[in-house]
Formats: structure tokens, sequence, C-alpha cells
């Protein structure tokens, strides 16, 4: 049976159908090779199997001609059923007739222009992306640093911040690496290409994406337990949390490798058409919904605690604090994956690449933006301690110049 085409974009199926017909064909040359020549005149054997780049003409005698259809693909043949002919002449294959194009109407391909603005686009999606991944790590790491220098910053809901961070690095960092692994030489053919190092970096990027978002459903259903709990300590639960946001990602990629390994091993791992790629992509959308319901519930119980005549004024404004930030982030990280989830892969490619490259890459800025740099918490102790600092530099100071004036 004919090998299934599998793919990461539309070209590299076109690549790989073609190289699996020459492979069939190169076979049968092959075994025709080693059946013992007929008997006969010379030159009236007649005319052996060829791949002529396109198709594979299967031998005939002299005299008698073959018939083939266009290849069935349509990002190249508008026709796949006209039928292209040669004959078997004394002087070998004769010509196909009519031409491949004519027969078959090739489409219409871009011309230098179009493929300089397209190489041209994807190099300034290149730049904008590093910048926004760059932006992003650094502000992280300084949330992280003042998470960590801070000690009355230390607390369960900080602490998950900090793991939340730490995906968002990273995933930051597992764009870098592929980067560097699949395209830093141009002269590597990326619809073959089946290393190990390519394949470790999409695992470690798929999984870094998956703690991503297990970490934001981590962070609603932690705000979940702190207005549905309010009088529990939440260091409980801590390691529930982090099970789920790190053991789940990991559990599921170790199921996706073992799957591929098993069942669809080629290329680099990162064919999105593959039916195996729903391993990764069904947890994600499980994520995305289940945080759905968590931010309608969420919305439902603060409108009901301000809504209630008990709670005082200073609760009512603890309550706005905690939530804003993830309500904010919930629609903001799920919305636009569910609206291309329900879309082929090979649909809206440009918005897509938009959408998850650049303005994804600047998600890890905005999460450090909301949760740690806008935080009135953490504002009023950097404050409290730029003031201390202040202080024991002005009493130095001063104790220096009564040492001078008193010598």
């Amino acid at each position: 049976p004919p090998l299934k085409v599998r793919a990461t974009h539309p070209d590299c199926s076109i690549i790989l159908y073609f190289q699996e017909q020459k492979a069939e064909c190169l076979e049968i040359i092959r075994s025709e090779s080693q059946m013992p020549a007929t008997p006969g005149p010379p030159g009236q054997q007649g005319c052996l199997t060829e791949w002529d780049g396109v198709s594979c003409w299967s031998a005939v005698p002299v005299g008698q001609s073959r018939a083939v259809t266009c290849p069935d693909i349509l990002h190249i043949f508008k026709k796949s059923k006209a039928l292209i002919q040669r004959n078997c002449t004394e002087s070998g294959w004769s010509f196909p007739s009519p031409p491949y194009y004519n027969a078959c109407e090739l489409e219409a391909i871009g011309n230098n222009n179009d493929t300089e603005a397209k190489a041209s686009y994807f190099v300034t999606m290149k730049v904008l992306y590093t910048c926004g991944y760059s932006t992003s790590l650094a502000a992280l790491f300084l949330a992280i640093g003042i998470f960590s220098c801070f000690r009355k910053l230390h607390c369960t809901r900080n602490s998950i911040h900090i793991h939340f961070f730490t995906s968002f690095i990273l995933r930051g960092a597992a764009v870098f690496i592929k980067d560097a692994i699949l395209f830093s030489d141009e002269s590597i053919d990326h619809c073959t290409m089946s290393t190990v190092n390519c394949k470790v970096a999409i695992t470690f990027f798929q999984y870094s994406v998956l703690a991503n978002f297990y970490w934001l459903l981590v962070e609603g259903m932690y705000l979940q337990t702190l207005l549905l709990l309010t009088f529990t300590s939440d260091k409980r639960y801590i390691w529930w949390y982090i099970l789920i946001g790190w053991g789940v990602p990991m559990l599921t990629v170790c199921v996706w490798v073992v799957t591929r390994l098993q069942y669809d091993n080629h290329g680099c791992w990162d064919d999105y058409t593959s039916l195996y790629w729903w391993v990764i992509k069904a947890p994600i959308l499980l994520a995305i919904f289940v945080n759905f319901l968590i931010f309608l519930n969420v919305t439902r119980m603060l409108a009901q605690k301000i809504r209630s005549p008990d709670i005082s004024k200073n609760y009512k404004q603890q309550y706005m604090r905690l939530t804003k930030s993830t309500l904010l982030l919930i629609p903001l990280f799920g919305v636009h994956y569910v609206v291309f989830a329900l879309f082929p892969e090979h649909i809206g490619v440009d918005a897509r690449l938009y959408f998850e490259l650049v303005l994804g890459s600047y998600q890890g800025f905005l999460v450090a933006l909301l949760y740690c740099f806008l935080n009135g918490e953490v504002q009023a102790e950097i404050k409290r301690n730029w003031g201390k600092w202040q202080s024991s530099m002005e009493s130095n100071v001063f104790n220096l110049a009564t040492q001078d004036f008193t010598a």
C-alpha cells in the first residue's frame, strides 16, 4: 500500500509525495535489474522502467505505449485525471505527450518578488518574536527575583506565580532552542529532517507549552479555592498544584513520545497534521475549557461577595485585587487557541503565526506586569525596602562625616 503523506506544510507534502513515488519506482527498477535479461535482437528488448522526476513509467516492449495520470496534488496541478502518454521506440522512451504543464495545468508559481517578500515576512516575524521573548524573559527573571528576595512576599500565592513565571521562561527558551536546532542551517531539508536533537527540541517545546497552559489552570484553581475556602490554609494544596502544573504535562509528553516512537517515528515530530498531535492538543483544549468554567464560576462568586452587605470594603478590595489579573489572563490565553483549534492547521497560517509567535511572545511580559510589577503589595514592599536602604545610606554618610570631624 502507498505510504501516507505526512508533513508540516503543504510544500513538504509535495516533496514527500515525490520522494515516496521515486523510492517505489527505484525499487521496481532495482528488482528488474536483478532479473535475467530476455533473449532477443539488440535494441528490441523494450523500454525499461524509468522515473522522469514526476511519474514512474513501467517497462513496455518496443512499439507499445504507456499512459499515466497527472499526480494527484492540488498544490501543483489543477487536473489529476488528464492522461500523459509516452511511446517506446528503438531509441528509448519518447517525450511525454502532451507535456505535464499542458495536460495537468500547472498552478501559477510565485515570481522571485513573491519569494523575496515571503522571506522578508518571515525574517520580520522572527525579529518581532525574538524581541518579544527576550523582553518577556528579562521581565520574568526580574519578577522571580523580586518574589524571592523579599521575605514578606513569600507565600503560597506568590509561589504559584513563580512556577507560572518559570513555565513562561521554559517556553521562551524552548523557542530559542528549537530555532537554533531546526533553522540554524539554511541547507537543511526540514521536510525530511529526523535527528535526535530536533526531536528532543520539539519534545521540550511541547512540554513547555503544556506546562504553560496547566500553570494558568492552577492559577484559576487557586483563585477559586481562595474564594471558596476563605479560612482554610492554602499550603496543604501546594503539592497538588505542583503535580498538576508539572506532572500532568510530563505524563502527557511521555505518552506522546512513546506513541510517536512506536507508531509514527518520522521526520522531526513537528507535523501538526498527524492524528497523534491530538495527544498534545486534547489536554491543552481540556485545560482551556476547565479554565473557562472556572472563569465563569469565579465571576459569579465575586459578584455575590461584592453585593453581600456582610463583607467590609477592605475585603471587597482584596477580592478585586486577587481576581483582576487571573480573570484577564484566562480569556486572553485561551480564546485565540480555541478559535484556531476549530480549523485545520493549514488554514489561517499567517494569522496563527502572528497570534502564537508575535503576540504570544509578549505574554510573559504581560504576566510579570500584572502579577508583580503592578501588584500593590509588591510596590509597597519595594518602597519600604528602598526607604530603609536610603536611611541606612544617609546614616552611614553621617557617621563617616562625624568621624572625620572628630578626628
